[in-house]
């Protein structure tokens, strides 16, 4: 066994000790921002405790959450009070596909269950590396056709999935990657790959969005964040400025020129409850401007506060082609692309993954930590 001196540590080793001694906060930015929130016992005020009727797939995108927030392929800070994910269109879904979908326990013929293909690829112990794989159809998304074959069957039954519904027939659907790679414990570059795997074209909207949790309508001493656009571009595209309490400002610099879309993260109690909503613009307001192309439901102007972002990147995708674009959120204004830092940092986690493990003895190899 090697001397402790003749150790030469990883750059991922030394981020984890970074991390250990609290002189950098490399793990203040990770995979945080849970798949549903949906139907959970987290959001449930149910008089009787019934958590998957109290707040169903349905009422996700119109309905402010209290205690977290969900995504596809998402990160957020250790609080989640700053949120970042991806949302899909394909053209025909009915709305937008910003969360995972999924059977709750009194719909699934073998209980709760999610009906989509998403792969956690890889992530770093720090997370400054991290990559997710979500498979998106081509064709409408079956949400009926999925409950009531699985409503329909018994417990002895084999569940219906996803791809028995033939929607993944002649490989009609995208491939989407997103990867997040950390230049420092806050900058953060954000790289999304779309593939065609079909073979005609097809029509994709790519809607990176940035968000708060809504702390504000529960606690009236909680300060209301803002999002803004900047009025001078950055180099490359767009520059959105975030303002937090906790953290401060922030920029979030975008490849291209996607349209912006603002809205507020408010319930629609108008359509949920038949109340009256506090704001004109409401948490399902960006579907609606959209999938049903309502220009009123959402704002595209340039200056608005404490609000959800959401980037719209529209394309056509020849069979087998493919489309990659860049974001980067930092602590730094205008701050550049960096499209060599995935690659960098792909490179330090082969590093730190073929380092060999400690030797030990006994039980206690049951539990190294990192």
């Amino acid at each position: 066994m090697r001397n402790a001196e003749e150790i030469v540590l990883t750059a991922e080793e030394k981020r984890l000790e970074e991390s250990r001694q609290r002189t950098s906060h490399w793990k203040r930015w990770g995979p945080y921002l849970s798949e549903r929130q949906w139907g959970t016992v987290r959001e449930d005020y149910s008089e009787h405790g019934t958590a998957w009727d109290y707040l169903p797939h349905d009422h996700a995108r119109s309905r402010a959450y209290r205690w977290g927030e969900d995504g596809l392929g998402g990160i957020s800070d250790r609080h989640q009070k700053i949120c970042f994910a991806l949302a899909l269109w394909n053209g025909r879904d009915p709305i937008l596909k910003e969360r995972l979908f999924g059977l709750t326990g009194n719909e699934g013929n073998h209980g709760e269950d999610v009906k989509e293909y998403y792969f956690y690829l890889d992530s770093t112990p720090t997370h400054s590396y991290m990559k997710f794989l979500y498979k998106y159809p081509q064709a409408a998304f079956p949400y009926g056709q999925l409950v009531e074959e699985n409503r329909r069957r018994g417990k002895r039954d084999p569940e219906f999935e996803l791809i028995d519904t033939g929607i993944f027939n002649e490989d009609r659907y995208f491939d989407v990657v997103v990867e997040y790679a950390k230049t420092n414990p806050e900058d953060i570059l954000v790289r999304i790959t779309a593939h065609n795997r079909g073979p005609e074209a097809a029509d994709l909207h790519l809607l990176p969005t940035v968000w708060f949790r809504n702390t504000w309508s529960w606690d009236s001493q909680s300060n209301r964040p803002m999002l803004s656009a900047e009025t001078e571009t950055a180099p490359g595209g767009a520059a959105i400025r975030l303002e937090e309490s906790m953290y401060g400002k922030r920029w979030l610099v975008c490849e291209g020129t996607p349209e912006l879309v603002f809205t507020e993260n408010e319930s629609n109690n108008e359509k949920l409850f038949g109340a009256g909503n506090r704001t004109p613009y409401v948490k399902d307001g960006i579907n609606d401007y959209v999938v049903h192309e309502r220009k009123g439901a959402a704002d595209g102007g340039r200056n608005r506060s404490a609000l959800p972002l959401l980037l719209h990147y529209r394309k056509t995708l020849s069979a087998q082609d493919s489309i990659t674009f860049s974001l980067n959120a930092s602590r730094k204004r205008m701050s550049s692309m960096r499209s060599a830092c995935p690659k960098v940092c792909r490179r330090t986690r082969n590093a730190f993954n073929a380092r060999p493990l400690p030797e030990c003895s006994g039980r206690s190899s049951f539990f190294i930590t990192t």
